[in-house]
């Protein structure tokens, strides 16, 4: 990794599973040291996590970072509400995608770019159930048909 490289620190598996990712868009998250701290050790879970738009700004809530095992006896909440910095036309966009179309904030990963720590979240639609039935068969068929040219060979 270079000094000016991203490092993803969390991705969120499910999000590709249960929704159409249809825009990606990046942002920053207001941290506090504890928090830098235990990301830089690569610890976080997004599985829970999703985004809500409130108030003119943009928050994420129910990322979980563990408190900081070095740190004092003042410690961060683990799942407390972060706020994302977008710019004020990003956020009016948001606004209207996620209140007309039925499309949610999904955060799809947690990383660090020239030193900052940001999130990359996704506008998505769910999938219904049987659309997450299809998507298991056709990754299951693309193995099988990978396992026989691989015999072949």
């Amino acid at each position: 990794m270079t000094p000016t490289g991203d490092r993803t620190v969390a991705t969120n598996r499910r999000a590709r599973f249960d929704y159409h990712i249809e825009e990606r868009l990046e942002a920053g998250i207001v941290l506090t040291g504890t928090e830098v701290k235990s990301l830089r050790q690569g610890r976080a879970s997004l599985s829970e996590a999703f985004g809500r738009v409130q108030g003119g700004e943009v928050w994420l809530e129910n990322m979980h970072i563990p408190p900081y095992e070095q740190g004092s006896t003042r410690q961060h909440e683990p799942r407390r509400n972060r706020k994302l910095l977008l710019h004020r036309k990003e956020i009016e966009r948001l606004v209207g995608k996620t209140a007309e179309r039925g499309l949610t904030l999904v955060p799809v990963r947690v990383y660090f770019k020239h030193g900052l720590a940001k999130v990359e979240l996704g506008l998505g639609r769910g999938k219904r159930t049987h659309e997450k039935r299809q998507a298991i068969a056709e990754r299951e068929h693309r193995r099988e048909i990978e396992r026989a040219m691989g015999r072949r060979r």
